[in-house]
């Protein structure tokens, strides 16, 4: 097996077992036991596009970084073989802190912040390959990065509504401006923060998994967090309690929301077309 004999390359240690797991929807992700007792979790993608592997594991050490926030330690990683070997976490139930803590550390977070709004690496994230160039402002950044590539996206997929991408395509650097309320310094984010990339420890602690990470609006990630829910209200007020958020972010959780509502309309179809358009149209 291939998986076995790369991860024993890169760890210098032998494999003893595999074990299929669930872990994303693109990869095929394995536990794997070590002849040194340790378990680590590994994954591999048989048509990994450039540097995806790489680009994970150098957005999970970002956030790993300022050490605020519980998120796995990157074993080994490579392109080619593709392969990323993470920390092994045994999963868990929450307890009574955990929504607490969670809120706390990921405004703890945000607070570390970044050197520029996108990515300084110029790496592209997510399933999309969306482009994460370094811009000054959030603006100029949500504009150009997220929006005008999902409208090119979004129309040669024949994803949304015309009127929905005349919308989409109306949310330029301007109009972002004028509705996205006071300036603030780039995040540093998670950037695909869904229940799905929490796990939750046997300690009750979360760590943050999967990301898609660069500097952005703080407000995206909880945006994120409540279009698809899992996340109890204690996260939210815990977070506002340590890091208040500009008034008026409750008219803009729906602009936030647009990025992840238009890349699974593209993905999936379903309701997610009707759901984008919503939004872009609020």
């Amino acid at each position: 097996m291939a998986l076995r004999e790369d991860v024993e390359q890169a760890l210098a240690v032998d494999v003893i077992a595999t074990r299929r797991v669930h872990g994303g929807d693109v990869a095929a992700s394995f536990a794997v036991d070590l002849a040194d007792e340790r378990r680590v979790f590994a994954k591999t993608h048989l048509t990994a596009p450039p540097g995806f592997f790489t680009t994970e594991a150098a957005s999970l050490s970002w956030l790993r970084q300022p050490g605020v926030v519980p998120v796995p330690e990157v074993l080994a990683v490579s392109d080619d073989p593709p392969l990323l070997v993470l920390q092994w976490i045994d999963e868990g139930r929450r307890i009574d802190t955990t929504e607490r803590e969670l809120g706390r550390a990921l405004a703890a977070l945000h607070r570390e912040g970044a050197a520029t709004f996108g990515r300084s690496d110029r790496r592209s994230t997510g399933i999309r390959g969306l482009p994460s160039e370094p811009c000054e402002e959030w603006a100029t950044f949500y504009a150009t990065q997220r929006i005008a590539p999902l409208v090119r996206m979004a129309r040669e997929a024949n994803a949304l509504p015309e009127r929905a991408i005349t919308g989409l395509h109306s949310l330029d650097a301007v109009r972002l401006r004028a509705i996205g309320g006071p300036p603030e310094p780039p995040a540093r984010l998670h950037g695909d923060l869904w229940a799905g990339n929490r796990l939750v420890d046997r300690a009750g602690r979360s760590w943050l998994i999967d990301p898609a990470s660069h500097g952005g609006h703080r407000e995206f990630d909880l945006a994120m967090m409540r279009l698809f829910g899992g996340f109890g209200e204690e996260c939210y007020a815990a977070y506002g309690e340590s890091y208040p958020l500009a008034d008026g972010w409750e008219q803009r959780v729906s602009l936030h929301q647009i990025a992840p509502l238009v890349v699974h309309a593209i993905k999936f179809g379903g309701g997610y077309p009707a759901a984008a358009a919503d939004a872009i149209a609020r």
